[in-house]
């Protein structure tokens, strides 16, 4: 891994860069390069363009705006653990979810998670479910997503997680820019608002940028929503 890398990226974000921080950070590729040869994790090889395109992509959101201090966060769709982990590292406060619908990434993410030394906690589920849980719902401070689906479904998957005064924040390419009318129906039938678009850069890839869309949870979501498990990406809200 290329620690100098991370350390001039979190440098320019005005990030925090411990020792602990980056050995931590080298320790999670390793275990990602060892899942990877088992499994389909992530397709991103090179060190440098992990560097960019998933750790410093994951928290170059703290940049941007507050997690409050033990903030419940869950990450909705988390793969192989991102945003969530990077995010953690930097901010091992938070009390966060990883959720993701595979069995098999859940066994790798709670492994990754204790050969880290960091506590979170891990559901294997689909976020329908996890929006009409009681124990789920309109819990979050913050909820998460990264390259998951377009803004019309994801919204539905995202809302009912957070609760009244959250947010859900979601990662997306300069083709988000695309989904915002879409995002801004969904979020107004769901209870949220959605926030003006944010454009962030990592430092040193002025070639690659890529957008955060916020919404803002001002009212809770309809008992009606969300629909069950498949029904969101068959009929998006908007």
């Amino acid at each position: 891994m290329n620690i100098e890398r991370l350390k001039k990226g979190l440098a320019g974000l005005q990030l925090p860069c411990s020792e602990q921080i980056c050995s931590r950070f080298e320790r999670f590729h390793d275990i990602l390069d060892e899942y990877n040869r088992q499994m389909d994790l992530t397709a991103v090889l090179d060190e440098d363009e992990r560097v960019d395109r998933h750790d410093l992509d994951s928290v170059s959101v703290l940049a941007y705006t507050a997690f409050p201090e033990g903030a419940r966060v869950i990450d909705v769709g988390t793969g192989a653990g991102f945003p969530g982990i990077p995010l953690l590292i930097l901010r091992p406060d938070l009390q966060l979810t990883l959720l993701d619908a595979q069995q098999k990434r859940c066994v790798f993410l709670q492994e990754a998670l204790k050969r880290l030394d960091l506590k979170a906690r891990v559901i294997h589920g689909r976020a329908e479910d996890a929006g009409r849980d009681p124990g789920m719902r309109e819990t979050y401070e913050v909820v998460i997503s990264r390259a998951v689906a377009s803004m019309g479904i994801l919204q539905e998957l995202m809302i009912p997680l957070a609760r009244v005064g959250g947010k859900s924040i979601a990662w997306k390419g300069p083709k988000g820019l695309e989904e915002l009318e879409s995002a801004r129906r969904a979020a107004f039938v769901l209870g949220g608002r959605l926030l003006d678009p944010v454009q962030v850069r990592i430092p040193g890839r002025e070639d690659w940028a890529h957008l955060l869309l916020m919404t803002e949870k001002v009212r809770p979501t309809p008992a009606a929503y969300p629909r069950k498990a498949g029904l969101p990406a068959k009929k998006p809200l908007a």
